[in-house]
């Protein structure tokens, strides 16, 4: 199993970024899916070890695991995602999440 993806977005960028990473995936990601993360990312906290919340995205070329979690007063996202063994898909990870904390 590869290592995990780690770094950081902006709050205002989370739907896009999850809405391409599904994309790379072959994961249908809707309306659902995201009142759901919403929902879940409020009351993360990115200085908590349990503070972090986790959705999946199984698509059809790739299964990974999405944890997000707010920065204590900053409008930040640290996120971490698992399960990216694909080159590619590893390589369009690492840039979304360029792409989303600029």
């Amino acid at each position: 199993m590869s290592d995990p993806i780690t770094g950081w977005i902006w709050n205002r960028n989370l739907r896009a970024f999850l809405e391409l990473l599904s994309l790379y995936a072959g994961y249908a990601f809707d309306v659902l899916d995201w009142e759901t993360i919403e929902a879940g990312v409020q009351d993360s906290d990115d200085e908590v070890a349990d503070g972090w919340y986790s959705y999946p995205l199984v698509g059809t070329s790739a299964t990974v695991e999405v944890a997000l979690a707010q920065s204590v007063g900053g409008e930040e996202l640290s996120v971490r995602v698992t399960g990216v063994e694909a080159h590619e898909l590893r390589l369009r990870t690492d840039t979304l999440l360029s792409a989303f904390s600029s």
